[in-house]
């Protein structure tokens, strides 16, 4: 695409500078008074300044399409990627909160186990205990 509008830049300075040369190679080469020579350089030189305004005005107009599009690409970018941003930082968070949850729940079933074995170590040893003294006094 950007090579197609480079064509079409070079078409549009080769036919004006074209248009330039022969203009001036036509009226120097024609038969005609000074005054109408002059006349006829001028009104060319006319044709040729509107030619060049125009121009002028559609490539500016072009860039500033151009610089338009840019802008609203690169704030739609923008605008994507801060989305997609704060999309991972809030999946991020709701793992982080789920593996506390789960942390959290494996801490306490851990408090409770070790609870219970140690009430039934505290048994056990009680019994032993009071198994060895029944021995002791028999």
């Amino acid at each position: 695409m950007a090579s197609d509008k480079g064509i079409a830049k070079g078409l549009i300075v080769g036919f004006l500078a074209g248009s330039v040369v022969g203009g001036i190679i036509a009226l120097l080469f024609a038969p005609k008074s000074g005054k109408e020579l002059r006349q006829d350089i001028k009104s060319k030189a006319d044709d040729i300044k509107d030619d060049l305004d125009e121009y002028y005005t559609e490539a500016k107009e072009k860039v500033s399409q151009l610089y338009n599009d840019g802008k609203k690409r690169s704030e739609t970018l923008i605008h994507d990627a801060k989305e997609k941003a704060h999309n991972l930082l809030s999946e991020a968070e709701k793992v982080l909160a789920d593996a506390k949850t789960k942390a959290s729940d494996r801490i306490d079933q851990a408090k409770t186990s070790a609870s219970k074995e140690g009430s039934r170590i505290k048994t056990a040893f009680q019994a032993g205990v009071d198994a060895y003294k029944s021995e002791k006094e028999s």
